[in-house]
């Protein structure tokens, strides 16, 4: 009872660590999805020009998502008419180059870390850009289409296809002030808390458990440690292999990156391993669904590609720069709640959290949440939207 009892100690203290992060994020994506349709996204997403990609990333990262609703959504804005390659840039970019995974990064874990997030995801889009151009012929993009027609359900789908962005004219801030765009603020918001809940609870359980019970020498035996260049070579090769097996996605994986980080793992590999959160079993199984095997396989493989190189590059270059931090400096959350800055923080946000709840269930809301894992074609109108929040 006393090893459960450190490691749900140490999954509540991370908890408490990283809540007013995750709120800030949320409420981020929440304003930018509550006044950008996603049929504009479509119109901006037509080719894989280096322009196009960059502006997926831009939108991908500013309607941040779990990894399960950003798969889904990738292909509802293929099905829609969005090319391939940028529909992936952006599926990868509203998963790891999002505000809340940057500052829990940095909370967990330091500024470095965020910085390679957010220098490591476009490296990593580059290098999936310049291997699509060259090995992704048109024939398998016609076959993942054909499959993607017929709209297999993955998970996620109602909320993929949903659009809840304030209609009518006026200025990003008055539609942003408006009675609507605060009605659509909330209901974004807490489908977004649904999306991730489970992987994150689960996450941070795992994170616990692990934190708790293997012993920091495996790790160290497990990635080289002692070995320096032979550990460098390996983190990136083996974290996104971790990372499939842990079956934590998203968010999720974070708290894990901490124990793996403190154990041993190399700068690069924890890059790896986060940005590995698109290649978890279950959601190679939704890939799958979507596009076919042939397809899947060709994901895999070149999502794998791209993430060890994204590993290599940041590794060798925030090395070159002399600024990959101590691992001997980490540390894993086992304080609890004190007055600080932290608790002070969380008690604002979670104050702010309860005003969305309570207006995003005064607006009809949980009727809409039934909708979040329903047909990405049913229940919503014939342009795969959802039908927008009531003026109130």
């Amino acid at each position: 009872m006393h090893a459960v009892r450190h490691a749900l100690s140490i999954t509540g203290s991370m908890t408490w660590e990283i809540t007013w992060a995750l709120i800030l994020g949320f409420l981020l994506s929440a304003i930018v999805q509550a006044v950008v349709r996603k049929s504009t996204v479509v119109r901006l997403l037509g080719d894989a020009r280096p322009r196009t990609l960059s502006v997926a990333a831009l939108l991908g990262s500013a309607s941040s998502s779990c990894s399960y609703a950003a798969v889904a959504l990738a292909r509802s804005l293929f099905r829609k008419g969005a090319d391939f390659t940028a529909a992936m840039a952006f599926e990868i970019a509203s998963t790891n180059l999002v505000v809340e995974l940057g500052v829990i990064l940095a909370l967990l874990m330091g500024w470095q870390f965020t910085a390679a997030e957010f220098v490591g995801g476009p490296a990593m889009i580059a290098v999936l850009a310049v291997l699509f151009r060259y090995f992704l012929r048109a024939r398998l993009v016609r076959e993942a289409r054909a499959q993607a027609e017929q709209g297999a359900a993955g998970s996620m789908e109602g909320h993929a296809a949903m659009d809840m962005s304030v209609r009518g004219e006026g200025s990003f801030l008055r539609r942003l002030l408006s009675r609507r765009g605060w009605t659509s603020v909330s209901h974004v918001f807490v489908m977004e808390w649904a999306a991730i809940l489970r992987d994150l609870v689960i996450g941070l359980l795992i994170a616990g458990a692990i934190a708790a019970w293997v012993p920091d020498s495996f790790w160290r035996t497990f990635f080289f440690e002692g070995h320096p260049l032979a550990a460098k070579l390996w983190g990136p090769l083996i974290g996104p292999l971790v990372a499939m097996a842990s079956f934590v996605c998203s968010i999720g994986n974070v708290p894990l990156a901490v124990v793996l980080w403190k154990g041993g793992i190399s700068f690069g590999g924890v890059v790896a391993f986060i940005f590995a959160d698109l290649l978890i079993l279950p959601i190679l199984n939704i890939y799958k669904k979507y596009y076919g095997w042939r397809m899947t396989a060709f994901i895999a493989a070149t999502f794998y590609t791209a993430m060890v190189a994204a590993g290599y590059f940041v590794e060798f270059t925030f090395g070159g720069l002399g600024i990959i931090p101590d691992q001997e400096t980490a540390r894993i959350p086992t304080g609890g709640i004190s007055w600080n800055y932290t608790t002070w923080l969380n008690i604002a946000f979670l104050l702010l959290a309860a005003a969305l709840l309570i207006r995003f269930v005064r607006t009809g809301g949980p009727a809409m949440l039934r909708m979040m894992g329903g047909s990405p074609d049913t229940g919503h109108s014939g342009h795969g939207e959802a039908p927008p929040p009531p003026p109130r």
